[in-house]
Order: structure tokens, then sequence, then C-alpha cells
């Protein structure tokens, strides 16, 4: 008997592998292979959540009504331009579903994130990788890429798994050589971790632009990533479109009213991104000492850093030997960089342990 074939295009998507969260044997292990916050949630954030324990048996408020107004009003936003999702992996999704199908292009920059493949093959269109320029966002690259088939373009910024920044000035110059029947994406799930003065423009974009989508997550700097709430803003036209696909009641009662909360919680929020900051500086140096043996961080705008083994060291050996050590990072051949691991910027205690450990590895 024949049986039912799922779509060609869908067999082609190679499936997305998160960072790994338990290690081999028995040997205790720090995780530092999801770019989640070190310091956990803020207390109003975790207060928030319990406060909702109850709510169990009742189903989300589906508009996020509080969540929206809350979103807005903390980055001066139009609440009804707001859109929310199971994380921003959702958003990523829904605009594909919205603006591209067979026959389309889905323009992504090297070294991306790599959702950005399966959302453009998940609806049959065709995903076109531009090159990279020192595995960062090269917007002349792109712009090479862009026909008449062209449908989308994802950019992060910074960039996943590289850490990699694109200024304001690159990003506009970008937007403005595009035709405007391409939607650009902008993946903010790091933004909270740059300075004030790197802003990338992408939100006033959005504000003002028909053809520009933010979207960001409540699961990186706010530590929320168990309840996976991610929140997109764009043009109401396209708002409204991804709507209409977006699963409902997405988002729990009990992470609605956390996220809330996480916005307000300004010191948690500025202690997380001074830790991240000095120690990513820290990790980055310590790296560089190791350059003899061949060793090498790419500059990094997230909370994470992307070392390159570019010696007689392999990044999958490296992989290994630091989780017989009790540490798990990230290696990610499947976004095309076998020789990389990458690295979660931890507290100071595992940031200096993962430090020791790859030293050891080194020097075996």
């Amino acid at each position: 008997m024949t049986a039912p074939l799922p779509k060609s295009w869908i067999m082609d998507i190679a499936p997305y592998i998160p960072g790994r969260s338990t290690g081999e044997g028995d040997v205790p292990v720090t995780k530092l292979s999801s770019n989640e916050n070190p310091l956990g949630t803020s207390r109003e954030a975790a207060d928030a959540f319990a406060a909702h324990r109850d709510d169990l048996s009742r189903y989300p408020d589906a508009s996020a009504h509080r969540l929206r107004e809350a979103i807005a009003a903390h980055h001066d936003l139009d609440p009804e331009r707001v859109i929310y999702g199971t994380g921003s992996d959702e958003l990523l999704h829904l605009v594909a579903g919205a603006y591209a199908g067979a026959g389309d292009e889905v323009i992504y920059v090297r070294y991306g994130f790599a959702v950005y493949d399966i959302a453009a093959r998940r609806v049959g269109a065709t995903p076109v990788v531009a090159p990279d320029s020192e595995y960062g966002t090269d917007v002349d690259a792109i712009l090479a890429c862009v026909n008449e088939r062209t449908r989308i373009i994802y950019v992060a910024n910074p960039n996943n798994p590289t850490g990699t920044y694109t200024p304001r000035s690159e990003i506009a110059r970008l937007h403005a050589a595009l035709p405007g029947h391409i939607m650009l994406v902008l993946d903010q799930a790091y933004a909270e971790y740059l300075e004030a003065d790197e802003d990338d423009g992408g939100l006033e974009l959005a504000r003002t632009a028909a053809n520009v989508v933010v979207t960001r997550t409540f699961s990186k700097i706010h530590g929320l990533a168990a309840e996976r709430i991610g929140w997109g803003y764009g043009p109401v036209e396209a708002i409204a479109a991804m709507h209409r696909i977006r699963a409902p009641f997405c988002c729990t009662t009990a992470g609605q009213e956390a996220a809330i909360a996480a916005l307000g919680a300004a010191d948690f929020i500025t202690a997380s991104r001074d830790e991240n900051a000095r120690w990513r500086a820290w990790f980055s140096d310590e790296i560089a000492k190791l350059g003899n043996a061949g060793l090498r961080a790419v500059p990094s705008k997230a909370n994470f850093v992307l070392v390159l083994f570019e010696g007689a060291l392999s990044a999958e050996a490296a992989y290994h030997a630091l989780m017989q050590r009790g540490f798990i990072v990230r290696w990610v051949p499947g976004q095309g960089l076998p020789q990389g691991l990458r690295m979660t910027i931890g507290t100071e205690a595992e940031t200096r342990g993962l430090i020791a450990a790859l030293r050891e590895v080194v020097e075996a």
C-alpha cells in the first residue's frame, strides 16, 4: 500500500538541533550551549510568574493585551502593531508563512541563525546564502543576491552564532537599496546586550517603513527561556497577516505576567548587560592568549563568543574534551562552522572554569 508522502521541500530541511543540555556519563556539567542568562531571572519576573500558579485551568488572554501594552510603553511603540509568539522563532516562521512560498527566494547571511533556512524551506521557498564578511553581515553581498524572486531578507544583529554586529549606517544602507516588495526582517534577539549608542535603528525603521519587521525575545537577557515568549513589531499590514497564521493562546498567563514584570526590572537588565560585557571581554582576552595553539575569538556583541580552532586542535575534539571536563558548549558544523565552538558567557566562576578547562585541553 502506498503511504502518504511529505512535501519534498520538507524532507530537505535539516532539523534544528538545540544546544545540548546533558553531559556524557556521570560528570556534573555546566551548560554554556544555549546563550541563557547566567544570572537567571529577575526577582520581579519570578514573583509575577509564581502569582499565577492557580490559573492553570484557564486559557491565557489570546490577544496578550497587557503584554502588548507593556512592550509598547517600554519601547514607545503602537501596541496594535506588536505581535507575540512562541519565542522569536515562531515570528521568524510567521514572516515566511505570510510572505514567501514556492518559487520565491529568501536571503540570509552565511553563518546566520539556523531557523532562517528552516523557515524558508518550510513554505517551499528557496534559501539563498549571501557570503559573509569576517563572519558578519556583508550588505553588498546581500544586495548582490537580490532579484525579482526575492521576498524576504533575514539579518540577525547581533548575529547568531558569530556574535558580530552590523552598525546602524549599514542597516540603513541595506534597507534603502531594497525594492519595496522585499520584507527585511531584523532579528534582534540579543539587542539588549548592546550599549545605548549601538542601537542599529531597526525599531525606528519598523515604525516608519512598510517593509521592515523587527523580532525580539524574552529568552535571553530577561531570563525567561523556559516560557518561550517572543515579540515583534512592524507595519500594520504585516502584523495583521502574521496574526492570521499565529498559533492561538501561544503565551501562557504566567509567562505574560512574568514578561511584563521583566520589562520593569531595570536593575536586573543593567546588571546582566554589565556582567556579560565584563566577562565577555575577559574571556576573549584569555582566548587571545591561546592564539599560538590556533584559537581565535570572533569579536562579539552578544552573550556568547564564537571560538575558532585553526590549529592542530579541532573544534570537535575540543568539544568532546570540554564535555568530559564538565562544560557543554555548542559545536556548530550544521551552520557551516565545523571549526567553531560557540560558548555562552556564564557567571565568573563558570567563565573562569571554562577557560581553565580549555587551557588544559590545549596543553594536553
